[in-house]
């Protein structure tokens, strides 16, 4: 399910959109673009193939996305300490509606389905700081998380979900009540395979990594008339040389992971910036229009090399995963698959607003990709393309 109107790229063009970045990248500017009245067709297609998404109903979603990021504002302004959260739900008969979640009784948001819950949301946040804050300071981590794959609050369920590898609940326990916070506020979650960083074979287009390991491109960028891509930190270190088609592009000029998992790539002056993403389903381009943030719940897609284009929807934000090499903090959980290589590659939705670059997901054992597991057991993650834009100061190439 991706965004607006296709692009194709001129032929002659295509090496170059592989030599420099293919990709789009955010803008971290206040003024991000409104979304599009309408789906590009094969756009439509891929939402139909990964989602289910009829076209009569993508109007209507389309109106749903627009309201939940119109309205997410004004319900945690309006509720105050009784906002529990919002997101974007699918109905039994297909359509969607927007969903505000609160603590307070009779309360109402303009165009919103109104749900009660026990906790607030910076109830719930508070408690998932404190899991956080226990795996930063326990002395026995690596023994208290052993299994413990990745924490979030979900406001779905009005819950701080702890995912765990089978048969490890009790890992989970421990981890719960080590931290002291309300075991009310917990609901423990088994999720098979083992989160992975997916690095070594890759794609928005495929980059190389000091003439080895493989990575995506994810947005095009500049910065102060340096021109170049974001991508994912655990696919190089500042310094790392990057080569696209077998043609040496530029470095790494800053990196970091864990605890993010963001990076910037400078290209030289000889290469093209384009402002698109690679659709590998039909091997047309993607304009990106902005970089508005989609709500929980939410359509979007994703380009790598690996594993092509590929859609489904965000299911929790602000994620903390329990990488072997440590965690990364704030990533958004999507049920779309993903595969090795397709680390740094980037996320859009359908209204073309760029969200955010590979990170990692939970690979069974013994195999390149999640794409194998169902939906509702797959959970691939992507840092947010708004903070990387912001730390590194940089901004997002349109296409």
């Amino acid at each position: 399910m991706h965004a607006g109107s296709r692009t194709n790229a001129p032929s002659a063009a295509r090496n170059a959109l592989s030599v420099a970045v293919i990709a789009a990248a955010s803008l971290l500017s206040a003024g991000a673009a409104v979304a599009s009245e309408s789906f590009d067709p094969q756009l439509q297609f891929a939402m139909q193939r990964d989602l289910g998404i009829f076209p009569h109903q993508v109007s209507q979603y389309l109106r749903t996305e627009r309201l939940a990021q119109a309205q997410e504002a004004v319900a945690r302004r309006q509720l105050g300490a009784g906002y529990a959260g919002s997101w974007i739900e699918r109905k039994d008969d297909g359509s969607f509606r927007f969903v505000v979640a609160t603590t307070r009784s009779n309360a109402s948001v303009t165009g919103a389905h109104m749900r009660q819950a026990r906790f607030s949301l910076k109830e719930l946040e508070g408690a998932k700081s404190r899991l956080d804050d226990l795996q930063r300071l326990a002395a026995n981590r690596e023994q208290l998380l052993r299994g413990v794959q990745s924490w979030h609050v979900d406001p779905t369920t009005n819950s701080v979900v702890v995912n765990v590898a089978p048969g490890m609940d009790a890992s989970a326990v421990d981890f719960v009540a080590a931290s002291g916070i309300d075991a009310d506020t917990v609901r423990v979650q088994t999720v098979p395979g083992t989160v992975q960083t997916t690095a070594n074979i890759v794609g928005g287009f495929e980059y190389r990594i000091n003439g080895s390991s493989l990575c995506s491109i994810g947005f095009s960028v500049t910065r102060s008339g340096t021109r170049g891509f974001a991508t994912a930190g655990h696919c190089g270190g500042v310094g790392a040389s990057v080569s696209v088609s077998g043609q040496n592009v530029g470095t790494f000029q800053a990196s970091r992971f864990p605890t993010n998992d963001r990076a910037w790539v400078s290209v030289g002056s000889g290469h093209n910036l384009y402002g698109l993403v690679y659709n590998y389903s039909n091997s047309t381009y993607v304009p990106v229009r902005g970089s508005s943030e989609a709500a929980i719940g939410a359509s979007l897609c994703r380009s790598g090399r690996t594993t092509g284009w590929k859609c489904g929807s965000i299911t929790a934000k602000n994620v903390t995963v329990n990488y072997s090499v440590g965690p990364v903090y704030g990533l958004t959980q999507t049920n779309v698959c993903t595969g090795r290589g397709d680390s740094g590659g980037s996320w859009i939705t359908g209204s073309n607003q760029a969200q955010g670059l590979t990170s990692g997901g939970n690979l069974p054992s013994g195999s390149n990709d999640n794409c194998s597991l169902s939906s509702s057991q797959r959970q691939t993650y992507f840092e947010r393309i708004n903070p990387v834009l912001s730390a590194y100061g940089l901004s997002l190439v349109l296409g």
